[in-house]
């Protein structure tokens, strides 16, 4: 799973429209931020079991937009999208990452493979 592919990938959709990169950047942000808040207030305003339980699977959830987030602004440079999808089939990853999306719903997933690639894109530059 490459979370930056997958941001690229869904903000480019199937005809890469600047509309749908801004849809997206803004799906992104607004998750993130809504997810993380009402995850945080439900564990910090309620002794319900249920509740918390639910609000600490909204702030883990909602943290996986994070790294979607980063990457989407990172991709909204002009020609930055272009670049990272260059020679890539989209119809074809766009198949692929409908279905990879689900990790969404993982807490901490998307987080821990961003910190993953992040770490092994650094080690791959120190030993070349």
């Amino acid at each position: 799973m490459n979370v930056r592919r997958l941001a690229a990938v869904d903000m480019y959709g199937s005809r890469g429209t600047t509309r749908r990169r801004w849809i997206i950047l803004a799906e992104f942000l607004i998750g993130v931020i809504a997810m993380v808040t009402w995850g945080v207030w439900l564990l910090s305003s309620t002794n319900d079991l249920g509740s918390r339980a639910f609000g600490l699977w909204l702030t883990g959830a909602g943290l996986n937009y994070a790294p979607l987030s980063a990457y989407a602004l990172m991709l909204m440079r002009p020609g930055a999208l272009d670049a990272e999808l260059a020679g890539v089939d989209t119809n074809r990853e766009l198949r692929r990452y409908t279905a990879l999306q689900l990790w969404v719903f993982v807490p901490l997933s998307l987080v821990v493979f961003a910190i993953r690639d992040t770490l092994a894109r650094r080690n791959n530059s120190l030993t070349t």
